[in-house]
């Protein structure tokens, strides 16, 4: 361990006043500062935040909303985390279409988004190219004991999810989290997962210092104000996310995309119903109401209240003859989930009508039927080889009010990708996801190829009517599917709910480049969702 030498200064500052939503506030600061230096002969390593030798006692100054009128145990995780992680103002998203302009218009002045001019309140992202996917080895689960989380091999690391120890993930987290958000703002997202009111919805509190984090949680999940009088007293799942970078910065950010790569930590604690992410902006890492909460942290909340959290789209086919029925399909990341639920049936007389691209919420009623929701609100669908020819629902759902992700921009204010099967303009240019110029003779993709559009649901054409009904949609059978490299005799129905598991939990599917892991060619994932659970596996 490098050497250091301490000094410790106390400062104390007399009572201030200061005014918040109406409400005069009588506040006293006290502050303990530790102030290090490296001992003579060391050398400077990378950036990290501030360590605190003692507990800060000090609240920034709320600049939305009110803390008051929050309920008691909201307003004690924002403060509790608050004084831990230090922003210099805290602000409660109501959820609102002024809030949300205003936070696009701060991360354009910040470098962070462009706006796209060819489309309707469209904005491009482009990231830290070390800070584009799920980062699994990084990703972990936090029990007592291992055997909680994960099975232990006699050789080798578990595939079904990583372990860590909670006297480590402590050490962790004390090394990441103290000061993390000096000089930014704390943003307070109240959010419900399924529509408000649903029976089978669950709400959440994400703290997190990133406007773009905002922005993407309100298309994702139904955040705001209207989340917040649903959770009146009732319990939540704490969400903590940072990205790891207090002001004043150490180093230059990369396309002013604020990550700690060195210090990425995504962590789920299911005993305590907490998430907590450190050192990413990627979505999959930050927008912790994905699957982080409606697949992780849900699936050990579904095991103990008797319901399913699973990695499945959700969908309506109707017949000529009028005949309707739902069914849920479970396909890895980037295996075609999203082409299917927006599927244009090519048989005369069929209809397909999509309740959800991801993620199924499923219980059986009073009566015995199985019921689904789509807790989510928006579509995160990967961007590459989405086109006209393979999916017109998406181009049509894209078109407006979507964030994209590491895709190439034109010259005139749009987007491309490889497989977008639209030929440029001529005169047009692009400019790759590095914002670099960009040719077909680069001999790299002009777009990363986990590349992102996060997009409203409501504005896909064939949502189905009954996609936000708060008791859920009927499912008839269940569709289990992937992307092979190499061709395997196609499975016929199965009957028996036991053959079925065995059957899906024998597929093969290639990884896909959510995963920094996209090199290996293929891997076994049962029930299409290993990476996702967070269950006790040994009962």
């Amino acid at each position: 361990m490098r050497p250091w030498t301490t000094m410790t200064a106390r400062i104390l500052q007399s009572k201030w006043h200061r005014f918040n939503s109406g409400i005069q506030l009588n506040l006293i600061k006290t502050i303990v500062i530790s102030i290090s230096k490296p001992a003579t002969g060391s050398t400077t390593g990378p950036a990290m935040p501030p360590q605190l030798k003692a507990e800060v006692n000090i609240m920034p100054r709320v600049v939305q909303g009110n803390l008051q009128s929050l309920p008691p145990a909201v307003r004690d995780f924002i403060q509790s985390n608050a004084k831990l992680c230090q922003p210099e103002s805290i602000h409660i998203c109501d959820g609102s279409e002024e809030e949300n302009k205003r936070l696009l218009d701060v991360m354009v002045e910040q470098g962070m988004i462009k706006k796209l001019s060819k489309y309707e309140n469209c904005w491009l992202a482009l990231t830290d190219p070390r800070d584009v996917a799920r980062v699994e080895s990084k990703t972990v689960i936090v029990t007592q004991e291992q055997r909680d989380t994960t099975p232990i091999p006699k050789t080798g690391t578990s595939q079904l999810g990583r372990w860590m120890s909670e006297e480590d993930f402590e050490k962790a987290f004390n090394t990441r989290f103290p000061g993390c958000m000096q000089g930014r703002t704390m943003y307070v997202i109240p959010f419900s997962m399924g529509p408000i009111g649903s029976p089978l919805s669950k709400i959440g509190i994400e703290l997190t210092d990133s406007p773009y984090v905002v922005a993407s949680m309100r298309i994702m999940t139904r955040m705001g104000t209207a989340a917040l009088k649903a959770l009146s007293n009732g319990e939540f799942v704490k969400c903590l996310h940072s990205v790891g970078c207090p002001l004043p910065l150490k180093e230059p950010l990369i396309n002013n995309w604020p990550c700690n790569p060195e210090l990425t930590l995504i962590a789920h604690l299911p005993d305590r119903r907490e998430i907590i992410s450190f050192g990413s902006g990627y979505g999959g890492n930050s927008l912790l109401g994905k699957k982080c909460f409606a697949l992780r942290i849900a699936s050990r909340i579904a095991k103990e209240e008797g319901w399913l959290a699973e990695h499945m789209l959700i969908l309506g086919i109707t017949n000529p003859e009028g005949e309707k029925k739902y069914f849920a399909a479970a396909f890895p990341s980037a295996c075609g989930k999203t082409n299917l639920a927006m599927m244009n049936p090519s048989l005369p007389g069929w209809k397909i009508e999509c309740v959800g691209d991801d993620i199924a919420w499923m219980k059986f009623d009073e009566k015995g039927n199985l019921r689904a929701i789509n807790p989510e609100n928006g579509f995160f669908g990967v961007a590459p080889g989405t086109s006209v020819k393979t999916n017109p629902n998406a181009i049509k759902t894209i078109s407006r009010n979507t964030i994209f992700t590491n895709v190439a921009q034109t010259s005139d204010g749009g987007v491309y990708w490889e497989g977008i099967d639209e030929p440029l303009p001529p005169g047009v240019t692009l400019t790759s996801w590095k914002n670099k110029d960009w040719t077909p003779n680069h001999g790299e993709p002009c777009a990363h190829p986990n590349s992102r559009f996060c997009t409203p649901a409501s504005q896909c054409p064939i949502m189905d009517p009954a996609w936000e009904s708060p008791e859920g949609v009927p499912i008839e059978g269940i569709i289990f599917g992937g992307r092979r490299p190499t061709v395997k005799s196609q499975e016929g129905p199965v009957t028996m709910v036991e053959a079925g598991t065995a059957t899906a939990c024998g597929y093969e599917c290639h990884l896909s480049y959510e995963c920094e892991e996209h090199n290996k060619t293929s891997f076994y994932p049962p029930e299409i969702i290993t990476i996702f659970i967070c269950v006790f596996l040994n009962s």
